[in-house]
């Protein structure tokens, strides 16, 4: 008799395969692409099948949601917030999290510092890039991102670690590739070394593009129900 989990892990070796062979494909090695579960509306002991069967990476969306689950997760995977995330919210997950990818304006970016100072640690943060232009989506605009990194790269407690983007989905490409450019350009000034870029419709093109890490939600978990 099967475990109810089992579809995760068919799916967790086609996500994987698929990303082997877009590395494949571009001339990247596959260690060079890191897979993210993203968990949001997803049962604890699902998340936690995941982690038994190697992931090692969880990205949450959700301040309440997350604290409302953290003590479930099996505590070897690491997590990363990914969500858009409030100024007032940073306190609750300031030391549960290794990293916050969602960094789209000064104002976060002080109170994350002000935190991590208080608390006596260094925060990893990505800058979110709103790369489509879209009033639908947070991130920075293209033209303000060296301003934000600039800022980023001389604030204390804060690490700052590469972009971050969601693309528009009609157009995947076309942004992804940009969202390369703009790693290409500024990555050597800032020592960044992460390109968070594709999901469960697109992270194969992703790879092709460069991206360093890839945030899979549905294909690896099915059709959740977004409450």
């Amino acid at each position: 008799m099967g475990n109810e989990f089992d579809y995760i892990s068919e799916n967790l070796r086609r996500i994987k395969a698929d990303i082997g062979e877009a590395c494949a494909a571009a001339g990247r090695a596959p260690e060079s692409v890191r897979l993210m579960a993203v968990t949001k509306t997803v049962a604890p002991e699902a998340v936690n099948h995941a982690i038994a069967e190697g992931v090692d990476l969880l990205g949450e969306n959700r301040v309440q949601e997350f604290l409302s689950k953290k003590d479930s997760y099996d505590s070897s995977a690491e997590v990363h917030m990914i969500g858009h995330l409030q100024t007032n919210k940073v306190k609750y997950i300031i030391n549960d999290v290794s990293m916050i990818q969602s960094v789209d304006s000064e104002k976060l970016l002080g109170e994350i510092s002000r935190l991590a100072v208080k608390n006596g640690r260094i925060m990893d943060i990505l800058c979110e890039v709103n790369i489509g232009g879209e009033d639908s989506k947070s991130g920075v605009h293209p033209d303000d991102l060296h301003e934000l990194l600039m800022k980023a790269s001389q604030t204390e407690g804060i690490r700052l670690r590469g972009l971050m983007t969601i693309p528009p989905p009609s157009e995947s490409d076309i942004f992804l590739g940009r969202m390369s450019e703009l790693f290409e350009r500024y990555s050597g000034e800032f020592s960044m070394d992460v390109l968070s870029m594709g999901m469960t419709h697109d992270y194969a093109d992703a790879v092709r593009f460069g991206s360093t890490l890839v945030r899979v939600g549905t294909g690896l978990f099915g059709a959740r129900s977004y409450k």
